[in-house]
């Protein structure tokens, strides 16, 4: 029986208060017995919690009362078993990092794209103007390997911090498209997108919620394969499942 549920949020919100903010969430998460990990920076949140589903829920609606964090939307799963070893939060330079100071979405994200409307697109090959439509893997390598969508674009990045440089020797290639960016859960995508607004793209887009909400949204159509989760489930299928591999792995 699935009994834990697993959710992922993030969002890119001016935290000052991070150190301060990093005891009190976990001081939360440890009393009503989660497991997981959070990331602070003064660019935003990033969590990862598993456990009984009152339990995260009840965090949830904690997390909710502080105003910069009202409108955060998990991302939902379930597993049979709870798939984090500890609990932990810690306080890091960027959320995710991508060495690129000038790139600020609390400021201003990218249009985004429901996942409803990319599988449109997709089921369409072109988007609402007509223009050719590609996917944009934000993701690392090894990640990608394990699935992605079908002709998705992608540069074999080790690390988001090599996604820049990757952008500018791949500028050309995306010119004249429509780009939607993708990650696992959106915030990769997030800054991805931004960043090629700036260098002059015009007609880039950000996957709403990444694979995960386009699984829990869409039946998975154009997308091939797993997507990798840093826990112990390891990849999940488009039902939001543990995949078969995952499960003699854990």
């Amino acid at each position: 029986m699935n009994s834990i549920l697993n959710i992922s949020a993030y969002k890119f919100v001016n935290l000052p208060d991070a150190p301060a903010l990093r005891d009190l969430l976990h001081g939360w998460a440890q009393e009503l017995e989660l497991k997981g990990t959070i990331l602070l920076a003064g660019e935003g949140i990033n969590l990862f919690l598993a456990g009984p589903a009152d339990a995260v829920r009840g965090f949830v609606t904690r997390l909710h009362q502080d105003a910069r964090f009202a409108d955060i939307a998990p991302k939902e799963s379930w597993s049979a078993s709870q798939p984090f070893k500890k609990m932990l939060v810690k306080v890091k330079n960027e959320i995710i990092r991508m060495d690129h100071p000038a790139i600020q979405p609390a400021a201003g994200r990218a249009p985004a794209v429901s996942a409803a409307t990319v599988k449109r697109w997709l089921d369409q090959g072109v988007d609402d103007n007509g223009r050719p439509v590609v996917t944009l893997d934000t993701r690392n390598a090894f990640e990608v390997d394990h699935g992605t969508f079908d002709g998705a674009i992608d540069w074999r990045i080790d690390k988001f911090s090599q996604f820049p440089a990757a952008l500018q020797e791949h500028k050309a290639e995306l010119e004249g498209k429509t780009v939607v960016s993708f990650c696992t859960g959106g915030i990769r995508c997030e800054k991805a997108a931004i960043l090629m607004r700036e260098v002059g793209l015009d007609s880039v887009y950000q996957l709403e919620g990444g694979i995960l909400k386009y699984f829990e949204e869409t039946d998975g159509a154009h997308y091939h394969g797993s997507c990798f989760v840093f826990d112990e489930r390891r990849t999940l299928e488009a039902d939001l499942s543990a995949s078969d591999l995952a499960a003699t792995k854990i």
